[in-house]
């Protein structure tokens, strides 16, 4: 007996895969600019296994795209604010093509001033945060971003969802190894492994979410369904999401997560809020010490018994990719193909 679709895996390289992604955001509405941005962000995160924001995510742009609610062919506005300072805005289209026009300039200047901003707003993002940061320490940069999302999240205390799940990336070089990255959601789950797990008919460990009438559940579809997220750590957690929203929405002069209204754009999965991100070159201060310094770090952790460093069981899933492909399931695989002509 054959294996089920929703069980039985297929393999892909990564460059066919990001190509099938591009094919279909190009199909359902956006320019060849904005599907390379978000077809690499995607692949990329189903290549390191982080499959709440890889293909699971794209009946979600497409839904979104037909919507009417985001503008897939949105050119960016990139403003040259000051010596360290970049500003751009999204037009209403997604924040990660707003990155790729920015880049450059950004570089620029962080390599001049020794730290710069680079402030996003009037924009979408719906996918990992990790691989807006991992290529600046690639090139031995030092990058922090946050973005805010939609309200799914009710404050430490408080009685009804406000903040978004909020994430922040950070990303370092270390010498001799890949880079030290970690992308973290300030609420105790991110919001598509709960959806996951619905999807899966699986419980979630407790302390995760609360029911529509505030109590705790560990039923995903509860949550899902008039419920909330709980941000991790209790108070610093939500001291923490509190921070995105204000550097994330109030500084860039984007949305906070509850300041926006999709009720007219049935299908809307994208938030419309904006991203923050700092980068650092820390040869202005260690030379070129700094990532002997980093890797000194990870062996005095490794000393103590650290078995396991943040962001490294992505990379495993990397290196096994390169070697059999990218991992779908066969169903995945067929809805992917069925996007591509509809």
């Amino acid at each position: 007996m054959s294996a089920h679709p929703d069980t039985a895996v297929a393999h892909m390289p990564f460059a066919d895969l990001q190509a099938l992604l591009q094919r279909i955001f190009v199909k359902h509405g956006t320019s060849e600019a904005v599907a390379r941005a978000l077809a690499f962000n995607c692949a990329s995160a189903q290549r390191d296994g982080a499959h709440s924001h890889g293909v699971f995510r794209i009946p979600g742009y497409v839904s979104t795209l037909a919507s009417g609610w985001v503008d897939g062919k949105a050119v960016p506005e990139v403003e040259d604010v000051a010596s360290g300072y970049v500003r751009v805005d999204a037009k209403g289209g997604f924040a990660q093509p707003a990155l790729a026009a920015a880049r450059g300039l950004l570089v620029e200047k962080v390599r001049s001033a020794g730290i710069a901003v680079l402030a996003i707003h009037n924009s979408h993002h719906f996918a990992a945060l990790w691989p807006d940061v991992e290529p600046f320490a690639d090139e031995g940069l030092v990058a922090l971003s946050v973005v805010n999302s939609m309200t799914c999240v009710v404050p430490h205390g408080a009685r009804k969802p406000l903040f978004g799940t909020n994430p922040i990336a950070f990303a370092a070089p270390c010498a001799g190894s890949d880079p030290i990255v970690f992308d973290m959601a300030t609420s105790a789950i991110a919001h598509g492994d709960v959806q996951i797990a619905a999807r899966k008919g699986q419980m979630l460990p407790e302390g995760m979410g609360v029911d529509s009438q505030g109590q705790p559940t560990c039923d995903p579809q509860k949550i899902l369904e008039g419920g909330a997220l709980l941000p991790f750590g209790g108070h610093k957690g939500s001291a923490l999401s509190m921070m995105v929203e204000l550097l994330a929405a109030a500084l860039t002069g984007g949305n906070f997560s509850f300041e926006f209204d999709w009720s007219q754009h049935p299908g809307a999965k994208t938030p419309w809020t904006g991203q923050l991100l700092i980068v650092i070159d820390p040869s202005r201060s260690q030379g070129n010490h700094f990532a002997e310094r980093s890797h000194e770090l990870v062996r005095q952790m490794q000393a103590v018994g650290l078995t396991r460093m943040p962001g490294e069981r992505r990379y495993r899933e990397r290196e096994q990719s390169a070697k059999v492909g990218v991992t779908l399931t066969v169903s995945e695989l067929e809805q992917l193909q069925v996007l591509t002509q509809s």
